[in-house]
């Protein structure tokens, strides 16, 4: 008789899980956006090294109203990793699916609501409704219990959280529970480290040839005052939206990016590269803080310079890429 599985990895406990050093409270960004941060984790929990992913950070733009909201790519995964992920349909009940893929060791990463997410407490647990994504390790149905990847680490909700996530107590005339899902397939064991730095050095060149064609620090420092003009006019709560939308996205990217060149290159041949990125991710942490005063006292002459030191770290950085890469 077949034994069903009902985690992917059997050995995780979130009480014992120890969070990866790119989540440290030490770093300026201890937390980046929900996709990369469940990534990290999920590496690391593979036992593999998620520095090795993150040259996608140089590919970042302003895009008008927002900086990119930087995502790993899945041919990375594959290439760096060996890891296949993909579109899971979802036609039937959200949970089957995920049982249905854990019994094959796969990884479902799931869009769920975090106003049933315990690890939010504080900050959106059961306060506000809000769309991120889990990776789901280990699922029981009938005891009602998840235990779930999410930004800096891995949880367990269980109860009346669980049915919440699970749309479980809807009626006949809720919509019907359909998110976006992917499933991600493992090798059978990680890359060796000599591999994984050799395609992260390829892939880095390639990500900075794809960086934008102008500097996306510049092109939103100038749109920047009349943004936070329009955000001094909405509810205070609407600040922290856009924050975490412009400058948290652009700091927490580029501190990323030095980390990964100082991974990429421990002989220090990527260390300028790696302190221009921290500048960048210095400065846009130093406004954040601007930025809050400046909503609050109606005053935004100082924001048209701010983020110039930034600007200038942008160009600094891509012109010591060039050196190496041309």
């Amino acid at each position: 008789m077949t034994v069903k599985r009902h985690a992917v990895w059997t050995g995780l406990d979130p009480a014992a899980y120890a969070a990866h050093p790119l989540h440290t409270g030490e770093r300026m960004w201890p937390e980046t956006n929900c996709y990369v941060d469940l990534w990290i984790e999920v590496l690391n929990a593979f036992g593999t090294a998620p520095e090795a992913m993150l040259g996608f950070t140089l590919a970042q733009d302003f895009e008008g109203d927002q900086f990119t909201f930087f995502k790993v790519p899945l041919e990375d995964l594959e290439s760096l990793y060996g890891i296949r992920c993909t579109e899971l349909a979802i036609y039937d009940r959200v949970e089957d699916h995920v049982l249905a893929q854990i019994e094959r060791g796969r990884l479902c990463l799931v869009e769920m609501d975090s106003y049933f997410m315990p690890d939010t407490r504080g900050v959106a647990y059961r306060q506000e409704h809000g769309k991120t994504t889990v990776a789901i390790n280990r699922l029981d149905v009938s005891g009602r219990s998840m235990d779930y990847f999410h930004n800096a680490g891995f949880f367990r909700l269980e109860g009346d959280d669980f049915d919440g996530v699970f749309h479980r107590n809807d009626g006949p005339d809720d919509l019907p529970f359909l998110p976006y899902a992917e499933f991600a397939k493992f090798p059978s064991r990680p890359t060796e480290a000599a591999g994984l730095r050799k395609e992260a050095a390829r892939l880095l060149a390639v990500h900075a040839a794809r960086r934008p064609a102008k500097n996306p620090v510049a092109a939103f420092s100038r749109e920047f005052p009349a943004q936070v003009a329009a955000v001094a006019e909405r509810p205070f709560g609407f600040f922290h939206k856009y924050a975490f939308n412009t400058l948290r996205q652009l700091g927490a990217n580029f501190e990323l990016a030095a980390s990964h060149f100082d991974w990429l290159a421990p002989d220090g041949s990527l260390g300028g590269a790696a302190t221009h990125a921290r500048r960048i991710s210095e400065v846009a942490k130093s406004v954040q803080f601007q930025l809050a005063r400046a909503v609050t006292r109606r005053k935004f002459e100082t924001l048209a310079t701010a983020l110039d030191p930034a600007a200038e770290a942008w160009e600094a950085l891509f012109a010591e890429l060039g050196k190496r890469f041309g």
